[in-house]
C-alpha cells in the first residue's frame, strides 16, 4: 500500500473504534431494545479488526482463513438477523437465508477454491443475500407512512451504509482476480473500498447520535 492507502486502512479502523465509542455512549437508552446487539456487534468487530491488524506480531495464524471463516460471516448473519427478523419481522426469512449462506461454503470449497474468475463465491454469495435484503428494507422505508421522518430512523443509516459498502464493494471482492490485472482500475477500486468503509461507520455512528427507534 502507499502513504494514502495506509492512511485510509488507519483510518478505517479507527472509524470503527469511534464508531463504537459513540454506541457504547447510547448503549444506556437503548436497555430493552434489540438496537443494543448493534452495540456488542460493532464492538466485536472492532476488536477482530483490530486483532486482524496486530495480531499477527503475537500469534501466527491465517488472515485468509480467519475472516473467510469467522469475521465475515459473523458479519453477514448478524446483518440477516438484524435485516430480516428485526427489521423486517420475518423470522423464516432470517434462518432460510442463514441457512443458504452456510451452505454456500460446500461449492466455495469443493468447485470454486482457486477460482481465478470468482475470488470468493461464499463471501460473493453472502453479500448477494445482504443485497437481497438492503432492496427490501428500502422497498419497506419507501412504502413507510412514517416516511417524512426517515432523517430519525436509526435502520436508515444502517442501510445507507451497508449499501455503499458491502454492496458497493461486491464487484470488486467478487472479480478481485480479473481486477488485480488492471492495476489503475483495481487501485481505484481499493480507495472506494476504504473510503466506503469510513464513511458507513461514520453512519453506523449518526445513527445513534440522530436516529431513533422504539424497539
Amino acid at each position: 500500500m502507499n502513504s494514502l492507502q495506509k492512511l485510509l486502512s488507519d483510518s478505517y479502523l479507527w472509524a470503527e473504534g469511534v464508531a463504537t465509542i459513540i454506541a457504547f455512549l447510547h448503549l444506556k437508552g437503548l436497555k430493552g431494545k434489540y438496537w443494543r446487539f448493534f452495540v456488542y456487534f460493532l464492538a466485536l468487530v472492532f476488536v477482530c479488526e483490530a486483532f486482524g491488524k496486530w495480531g499477527g506480531v503475537y500469534i501466527s495464524f491465517s488472515k485468509t482463513k480467519y475472516y473467510n471463516y469467522f469475521v465475515i460471516p459473523f458479519q453477514f448473519i448478524f446483518f440477516y438477523w438484524l435485516y430480516a427478523f428485526k427489521s423486517l419481522n420475518n423470522k423464516k426469512l432470517f434462518w432460510t437465508l442463514s441457512l443458504l449462506y452456510l451452505l454456500s461454503f460446500i461449492p466455495s470449497e469443493f468447485y470454486f477454491k482457486g477460482s481465478k474468475i470468482i475470488f470468493s463465491f461464499n463471501y460473493t454469495f453472502g453479500s448477494f443475500i445482504l443485497m437481497v435484503l438492503v432492496v427490501m428494507e428500502y422497498y419497506k422505508q419507501i412504502t413507510s407512512s412514517d416516511i417524512i421522518n426517515f432523517n430519525k430512523n436509526r435502520m436508515f443509516y444502517v442501510n445507507l451504509g451497508v449499501t455503499l459498502f458491502y454492496i458497493g464493494t461486491l464487484p470488486f471482492w467478487t472479480f478481485y482476480y480479473l481486477l488485480v490485472e488492471y492495476k489503475q482500475i483495481w487501485s481505484i477500486y481499493f480507495y472506494y473500498f476504504l473510503i466506503s468503509g469510513i464513511v458507513m461507520y461514520a453512519l453506523f455512528s449518526i445513527s445513534f447520535i440522530w436516529g431513533k427507534q422504539n424497539s
